[in-house]
């Protein structure tokens, strides 16, 4: 779209850029017009671009916060102008431990607390300038959204996707409360750094194992960072493998010292299968013992009278720790269960130990031990003096080479040896012969496992939206009718968790107790809050429909609006937050509440900020606090210097000083816009500038190069004001369009001065693109004699081989070098000429 043609308004001589007074004036500006309203029924190419929305810490805003929201601002802006409707709503992720756990330190109600902060987050967002339409926000913690995330739990439960079952959690004995696996660090809580312990709880579960691999298939076409895509593959973890069942042999096939302790056992029932799953089904005749997991069911009937004492002990050391831990490599330990079971590949007894490095949460359990190809089973066998067996040889190797330390992997083309009937085969034919083989005597199958484990979602915490369930002694388990939603979660003085595992909720007997929703009797209800996670893996339907408190969400706003188009987030979440949230939109789609599986478009992770090379913490003191920098600077040159620190994609380190140089680009924008002509026409060279300026920009956008981006205009400033020329207003206007995403308010108040009239910069399009006017009149070219630069010559830029060779020659500097007529020469068009003599 052209600019205006109107003759600017006059200056005085004096006139500076004053921050403060063009920011209040646009703010209040586009809340008096409505700059930022959408219109989501009628609204034309309709552009959702959508921020993670943060938790509103009493803390305020970070600056953490405002380069990731910025960055997707400049999304929405840009495509304002390329003529979208754009939608780009803001929340609060109120809910969770972390408001909770701030409250009980303050002594204040969370329900007191958190609208404080989101006030405060509100405010802090204006000044930043945010294209936000605030009618359409959402609070997690309020029962208008948290009425319909109950809504959504009894939709899953009503699919046979959501169920109760006791199971190991990691438990925080300081924040008293359930933590997911990567909410522990090290065997500590991230958030308090205490160490964590392992409980069984009866615990709401989501049934997500079921998506793995629709979840895992999908991710091959969605448009994402490379880096996220492959962090919920490497969670969702599928490997193809085996399962194989080894059998516990009768009394009378084991050893004699062992046969008399087992027939005494009546717990030790012949003909059990132990099932393992491994994904080296090639290596089972190198299989010389097994290992369970603690928690194994068939622990208890494995277990020898003489071994109980030994095995009782180290399981309850085991449930000590977290689950996270036992994964680390560390010593390793285990016991003996004084039980065997018959490999089926060798027909060889082999004894069953429990260890702590084998987990219940993957495969079935339980593990074949195969020494010689296994860094951790090599360990466990070395300290326990237990087999190893070669069954995979190398080249330069054979089935007698002795295994050493280290020597586990094998190139893809090793082959097996001490294999019987199998020697002599690859790896890959093993695979297949074994897994047949084994399958022909019905003690193995090839299965598709998943390292993706179903979704606990309870919290036995306050500050959460409770679970919509009732426990009736007639009814059992029952789901909450929707028209009895919201499950209001009650105002309790004494919020604080306690060490029993229950929720507080338990404590308030008038809440907890209730009517039956079947039979009328006396009920109670679930204690558990549910979490956080699941507040947030549907949001984004909730933004379209916010304003509506009839239904989750409006089938045609739903339609026209959804999937996001552009998502910006950070890679904190690039796992769990994204797994849910694709999740529970598949749940949907599958039960016909949308017509789309996939959320989100278009995902880009952003980067972390440091400051001066360190990692910002308190501790540090090197926090930034964004209110004293916008107060000084101006939010524009915040939000610009945020922005050029580095690939937006990657972060970068916040220095004080580079700041200023941002804020210089500004003043001398701001000075050109006041000092333009409109007499004469403009600059050719200027213009040329201009036009690859405008390309450039508007390629880098799109690809989130926003640093890439502000050095162009940057560049093209220092050329528009080259010897304090006084500008075009042709060569200016322009430029204002192109930086509006970055400086709004500036961009604002410039494009008003220029004429414009009361439309905003962002609904004037942009800035129209000339490629003929891009095109440079000239390349410099750079000449070489042997290879080394004897100077350089102007050329067309579509100059040929011969038309380069008569320049140089016919330079005097360059032509005394040449001597003869070149033996080679080498043409790069537009960049080199090298004569080879």
């Amino acid at each position: 779209m052209s600019v205006p043609t109107q003759t600017p308004a006059a200056h005085e001589p004096k006139d500076v850029y004053d921050p403060t007074a063009v920011e209040r004036k646009w703010q209040q500006r586009w809340q008096d017009r409505g700059t930022h309203a959408v219109d989501l029924e009628h609204g034309a190419r309709p552009f959702y671009q959508l921020m993670m929305f943060p938790y509103p810490s009493a803390e305020g805003l970070h600056v953490g916060n405002l380069f990731a929201f910025t960055g997707t601002d400049i999304q929405g802006r840009f495509h304002r102008q390329m003529g979208h409707t754009v939608f780009q709503p803001l929340g609060f992720d109120a809910f969770g431990i972390h408001s909770e756990n701030y409250a009980l330190k303050m002594g204040v109600h969370p329900m007191t607390m958190t609208p404080r902060n989101v006030g405060n987050f509100r405010r802090q967002l204006d000044r930043a300038a945010l294209m936000v339409d605030w009618r359409y926000a959402v609070d997690t913690s309020q029962p208008d959204y948290y009425k319909w995330t109950q809504w959504v739990f009894l939709q899953l439960l009503e699919r046979g996707l959501a169920y109760k079952k006791k199971a190991a959690v990691n438990w925080c004995p300081t924040d008293k409360t359930v933590l997911a696996n990567e909410q522990v660090e090290g065997g500590l809580c991230e958030r308090c750094g205490t160490p964590v312990e392992q409980r069984f709880l009866e615990q709401w579960f989501f049934r997500i194992s079921e998506y793995a691999e629709r979840l895992l298939q999908n991710l091959d076409w969605l448009d994402w960072s490379d880096t996220t895509k492959t962090a919920q593959r490497n969670w969702i973890g599928r490997s193809q493998g085996a399962q194989v069942d080894f059998l516990v042999p009768r009394s009378g096939d084991l050893p004699p010292e062992d046969d008399a302790a087992v027939a005494g056992d009546p717990m030790v029932m012949a003909g059990t299968p132990i099932t393992v799953f491994t994904t080296r089904v090639d290596t089972i005749f190198g299989a010389t013992y097994l290992v369970l997991a603690p928690e194994h069911p068939l622990v208890d009937a494995l277990t020898l009278p003489g071994r109980r004492a030994e095995v009782d002990a180290y399981r309850a050391a085991t449930a000590r720790q977290d689950v996270v831990s036992r994964k680390v490599d560390k010593e390793k330990t285990g016991v003996f269960t004084g039980s065997y079971a018959r490999n089926p590949a060798t027909g060889e007894l082999i004894p069953v130990w429990i260890a702590d490095y084998v987990l219940m949460e993957y495969g079935t359990g339980a593990i074949m031990a195969v020494p010689a190809h296994d860094e951790r089973d090599f360990e466990f066998a070395t300290k326990f003096s237990l087999p190893i067996v070669r069954v995979v040889a190398s080249e330069g190797e054979d089935a007698d080479t002795p295994v050493a330390e280290g020597a586990h992997v094998h190139a893809h083309d090793a082959r097996l040896v001490n294999s019987g009937r199998f020697d002599g085969l690859t790896v890959p034919q093993g695979k297949d012969a074994i897994v047949a083989w084994l399958a022909d005597q019905a003690q193995g199958r090839a299965v598709t496992n998943y390292r993706l484990h179903d979704w606990c979602i309870s919290r036995q915490r306050y500050w959460g939206p409770p679970i919509p369930v009732v426990y009736c002694d007639a009814c059992g388990t029952v789901p909450v009718p929707v028209e009895q939603l919201p499950v209001t979660l009650p105002f309790l003085e004494d919020f604080k968790p306690d060490d029993s595992g229950v929720s507080p909720l338990a404590r308030d007997a008038s809440w907890y107790h209730t009517p039956c929703p079947r039979c009328g009797a006396e009920a109670r209800r679930e204690t558990d809050v549910s979490d956080t996670f699941l507040d947030s893996a549907w949001y984004f339907l909730r933004y379209p429909s916010a304003r509506r408190d009839d239904i989750p969400f409006d089938p045609a706003l739903t339609r026209k609006w959804l999937p996001v188009n552009s998502y910006v987030g950070g890679n904190e979440h690039a796992v769990l937050h994204l797994l849910y949230s694709r999740f529970i939109t598949m749940v949907l789609k599958d039960m016909g509440h949308i017509d789309f599986e996939e959320p989100f478009t278009k995902f880009r992770a952003h980067g972390l900020i440091i400051r001066e090379g360190a990692k910002m913490s308190k501790s540090k003191g090197n926090v930034i606090n964004p209110d004293e920098y916008i107060d000084r600077w101006g939010a524009d040159s915040f939000r610009t210097y945020l922005m050029f620190l580095g690939p937006y994609e990657e972060g970068g380190d916040f220095r004080d000083a580079g700041i200023s140089g941002v804020r210089r680009f500004l003043d001398r924008l701001y000075a050109s816009a006041r000092d333009m002509t409109a007499d004469g026409a403009p600059d050719a060279a200027v213009l040329r500038k201009l036009h690859q300026t405008i390309r450039k920009v508007g390629d880098d956008l799109p690809r989130l190069s926003y640093n890439t981006a502000i050095a162009a205009m940057m560049e093209y400033v220092n050329v528009l004001r080259k010897g304090e020329r006084t500008p075009h207003r042709d060569e200016v206007m322009p430029l204002v369009q192109l930086v509006a995403s970055f400086a709004p308010h500036l961009a604002e108040e410039l494009w008003e001065r220029g004429g414009s009239g009361n439309g905003s910069v962002l609904d004037a399009g942009w800035p129209a693109f000339d490629p003929a006017l891009a095109a440079e009149q000239s390349v410099t070219l750079a000449v070489q004699v042997n290879g080394k630069t004897r100077g350089t010559v102007q050329l067309a830029p579509d100059a040929s081989q011969q038309d380069a060779v008569a320049a140089a020659m016919a330079d005097p500097a360059i032509a005394k070098f040449v001597t003869g007529e070149p033996r080679k020469i080498i043409f790069v068009p537009g960049r080199l000429l090298n004569l080879v003599v």
